[in-house]
């Protein structure tokens, strides 16, 4: 084998060291650009701070939340929610709908009314002790939602001043999948 040989050679492999960089960055930016994408308008990752969603979301779990179910449909009753505190930046709440626009929700010796009727559920961890805000009818507007967390004595919701009802646009959308603690993985159950 001759040194021009050689030289062919070598000349031959630079190319191709150079398309399989090329091609490494592409696919980098590929990933990058549909992580984006996902995140931005798919889902999301969530971690769970606090007890207000007790029994049903405890302190450190990690969820996927969905945010493109609310693009195509609106909101229902029982639906666990993410959005954001309107008092604080980077805080997000996660609560369960109550109430539905239109509705008008009361709570009277810690039972849910909903247009006067007794709301069954059974995802309060306990009777509440406080009404807070829906001590009175509460009458939702077009795109307004009552939302409560499950541990009812132990969470700031709609009943509370600071969150009061939350609007359509307001909803980053639903949490959908528990991905930690390992044992708990699944879908939640929403109705």
């Amino acid at each position: 084998m001759g040194h021009k040989d050689y030289a062919e050679e070598h000349d031959k492999k630079r190319p191709n060291i150079v398309q399989e960089i090329l091609g490494f960055l592409l696919y980098v930016a590929m990933v990058v650009g549909i992580t984006f994408f996902i995140i931005t308008f798919i889902g999301q990752r969530t971690y769970v701070s606090g007890s207000s969603m007790e029994n049903t979301l405890h302190h450190g779990d990690n969820l996927i939340v969905d945010k493109i179910t609310y693009r195509f449909s609106k909101p229902k009753r029982f639906d666990i929610i993410v959005f954001p505190f309107r008092h604080q930046e980077k805080t997000y709440y996660i609560k369960r709908i109550i109430a539905l626009p239109g509705e008008t929700v009361q709570i009277r010796e810690g039972v849910i009314l909903i247009n006067g009727k007794i709301l069954r559920e059974s995802y309060g961890k306990e009777i509440m002790k406080s009404a807070g805000l829906a001590a009175d009818p509460i009458t939702l507007g077009e795109d307004e939602y009552f939302v409560l967390g499950d541990n009812r004595n132990d969470s700031t919701d709609s009943r509370d001043p600071s969150v009061g009802v939350i609007h359509k646009d307001e909803i980053i959308g639903r949490a959908f999948i528990r991905i930690w603690p390992l044992d708990k993985i699944g879908v939640l159950k929403h109705q």
